[in-house]
Parts: structure tokens; C-alpha cells; sequence
């Protein structure tokens, strides 16, 4: 049989269109999944909680055996590695009632069982490998339920019915002043023109109609990049609250057309992303994040410094941690060395302290004195979302 010339040139036309076709199936899949959550399935929920729940508790795979093994041999340490939520979604029981009767041999059987079914489901429907490895597939399906998790704490908060503008803006610099209209906040009232207006006019009283407010002036483009620490001590739920975080502001900043990145770090960089419009691809990013080791801050911010190089307008980096840097020599002065190059670079930093102590407490402040945001104290973990939102709309 003889073949033309030109052989070198078909496998790159093969290759094309099997992507092509690779990347039709995969929207497939992923219209699948999305119908599923939105129809609430169970099954499939449950399911994206499972992965989702691995992923936070930094579980690298799956394993039926080796999961009934810790929970038979040491429950409280099997706890820590595997979170109250994952053994309750495995082993379809309250955390609690395994934790009581794990030594019973009959429930033993039946905790065993449940596991092993689970599993196999994950594995039957193509989101977890041989291995027990998470596929593309099982990373679709865990996104979709985080997504789906955060709408749900965003649209009872009211966060979907704050109103930016990107030429007159709230949050601007105060700039010229026109007459009040509804809608617009007191805080912004011109008091002395107001009463200068009304003045002029000759009323005794100021009447709404002499009312007058600021206008703000927009900044442009704004863009702002999410920088979660992932070191050992943020596993479980507070990953899970930063990641819920990540996704309600790429979401709210992206739909007014603002760029978002992602930057994920512990004693290095785990995760980038350079400021973008691209939701999927920084939702699967936060989606992904594990809990790792130490805090490396110093080589955050130098990272951060380089996302931002070809970014133009405002330039914003929110850190959210609950500690302070412990790479290196003096990791505290090379942290705030690296905060005060940000700033000659035209990026501001606020930070984001969950449960600090002192000490990092001080830290904290240090660094947003010399970024020149804010800092936010948190000690309550359903707050995150909230205070993640209201510094981005402080800067926009």
C-alpha cells in the first residue's frame, strides 16, 4: 500500500480532530452533571460532597480497604485524616453513631459494606480511577457542587442585588456633584451645597429637591488576585469556607467584566492563575486545592507581583490565611520586604486573618499598613464569603 508524501502532516489533522471530539464529549459530560445538580439528585450531590470532602481533607485517593481499616483501628485519628463529613457520606451513617458503635463486630460488616459501595459507585461512574484517583470527570463534577453550594449562601445574603457601575461607582473618589436622586445613598449627600442650594433659592428648611450628592469617580479595570493559604493548619473547613470565597468573588467580579486570579500557596506556590475572565478555569482551580505544609509569604507576593506584570487599572491582592510566614531566614522581614516591592509595582494588599493569634495578628497588621488595604479579623467562618466581597467592592 502505498501513502503520500506528506504523512508527517495527517496525525497533526488526527490530533485536532480527535480534541475536537475529546472536547465535545467533555461538555457532554459536563451538561450531564450540571442537569443532575440542578435537578438535585442525590446520588450525584452526594457523590461531588465525597470528592469534594477529599479534596479538602488533602486525600490523595481513594481506598475502601485502607478507609474501614483506620476508622476499625484508631477512630479519632482516622477522624482527623478523613474529616466528620467524609466517613458520614461513605459509610451513610452520622459521624457520631460510628463513632459509638464502631467496635460492635455486626456493624463492623455493615460500616464495611457501605464504604466498599460507595466507592465502587465513584469508580463505576468514571469519577474516580482504578486507583482511586480522582478523573477529570469526578473534578467536573466536584466544581459543579461547590458552585452550586456557594449560589445557594450568596442569593439569601442579597450579595446578587449589589449594583456597580463601571463609569460612576460607590466606591470611587468623590468627584462632581449633581443633584440627589432615589436610590443613592445618604451617606454620599453633598451637605454644604445642599444647604447652600436651598439657601439660594430662599427655603427656610432644606427640601428634597435642594438635595445634592457626589458622584464617584470609576477606576477603571479592576484586577484582583485571591491568594489562599493552604498550609496544614487549614484543612477541613476552613479550605472549604476559602474555596466557597474564591468562587462567590470570581463569580461577582467577572460578571462586571472585572479579571480575577488565583494564587495558592503553603512552602510554595501550589496553584496560578493570572488575573482572567475565565470562570470554569478558576473555579476547577479552586475546586482542586489541598491543604499542604508551612506558609511561604514572601514567595506569594513576589508571585503575585509577576501575575500582575501586564495587568493594566487598579491592581488588588487579598490574602486569606490564619498564620503567619514561617519559610526561610526571618521570614517575617523578607514577607514585608516583599509587600513594600508590591506596592512600588501599584498593588494594594489587604489580608484576611482567620483565628489569628497575637503575634500573627500583628503581622497582619504590619503588612496591611505597608499594602496599604485593609484587614479583616475573622473568627467566625460563615463570615469569609462576606468580607472576601466587601474588599473587592472596596477597591472597585
Amino acid at each position: 500500500m502505498m501513502f503520500p508524501e506528506n504523512l508527517t502532516q495527517i496525525p497533526e489533522e488526527v490530533e485536532e480532530i480527535e480534541q475536537l471530539q475529546g472536547n465535545l464529549n467533555s461538555q457532554f459530560e459536563e451538561d450531564k452533571l450540571m442537569k443532575s445538580v440542578l435537578e438535585n439528585d442525590k446520588k450525584t450531590l452526594d457523590e461531588g460532597k465525597i470528592i469534594n470532602e477529599a479534596f479538602n481533607n488533602n486525600l490523595q485517593s481513594f481506598s475502601p480497604d485502607l478507609a474501614f481499616q483506620h476508622l476499625v483501628q484508631n477512630y479519632r485519628l482516622a477522624e482527623q485524616i478523613m474529616g466528620e463529613r467524609l466517613i458520614s457520606l461513605l459509610s451513610g451513617y452520622d459521624a457520631s453513631y460510628v463513632k459509638k458503635n464502631i467496635n460492635i463486630p455486626e456493624f463492623q460488616r455493615s460500616l464495611q459494606g457501605n464504604i466498599k459501595s460507595a466507592i465502587e459507585k465513584l469508580k463505576d461512574d468514571g469519577l474516580i480511577d482504578d486507583l482511586g484517583v480522582v478523573t477529570e470527570k469526578g473534578v467536573s463534577l466536584a466544581s459543579l457542587v461547590l458552585y452550586m453550594q456557594e449560589l445557594e449562601e450568596l442569593i439569601p445574603h442579597g450579595y446578587f442585588g449589589e449594583k456597580l457601575h463601571k463609569k460612576k461607582t460607590h466606591y470611587g473618589e468623590k468627584d462632581d456633584v449633581r443633584l440627589f436622586h432615589q436610590g443613592d445613598r445618604y451617606k454620599d449627600l453633598a451637605v454644604k451645597k445642599s444647604v447652600h442650594l436651598a439657601l439660594r433659592r430662599g427655603h427656610h428648611h432644606v427640601q428634597s429637591s435642594d438635595l445634592k450628592t457626589f458622584e464617584r469617580k470609576s477606576k477603571g479595570q479592576v484586577s484582583i488576585i485571591y491568594a489562599l493559604d493552604a498550609s496544614g493548619s487549614m484543612k477541613g473547613r476552613k479550605i472549604e469556607m476559602c474555596k466557597k470565597a474564591g468562587i462567590g468573588l470570581a463569580y461577582k467580579a467577572i460578571d462586571k467584566k472585572d479579571k480575577v486570579g488565583l494564587l495558592v500557596f503553603g512552602s510554595e506556590i501550589t496553584e496560578e492563575a493570572a488575573p482572567t475572565l475565565n470562570f470554569p478555569l478558576l473555579l476547577k482551580k479552586i475546586t482542586t486545592i489541598r491543604a499542604t505544609r508551612e506558609t511561604n509569604f514572601a514567595l506569594m507576593i513576589e508571585k503575585a507581583i509577576l501575575l500582575f506584570s501586564h495587568q493594566q487599572g487598579t491592581k488588588h491582592l487579598v490574602i486569606l490565611t490564619d498564620a503567619q510566614p514561617t519559610v526561610g531566614e526571618d521570614p517575617r522581614k523578607k514577607s514585608l520586604e516583599a509587600v513594600a516591592q508590591a506596592r512600588v509595582h501599584g498593588i494594594t494588599i489587604s489580608l484576611i486573618g482567620i483565628s489569628l493569634d497575637k503575634d500573627a495578628a500583628h503581622f497582619a497588621k504590619d503588612l496591611t499598613a505597608i499594602g496599604e488595604g485593609k484587614l479583616y479579623l475573622v473568627r467566625d467562618l460563615a463570615e469569609i464569603g462576606g468580607i472576601v466581597l466587601e474588599d473587592y467592592y472596596s477597591v472597585v
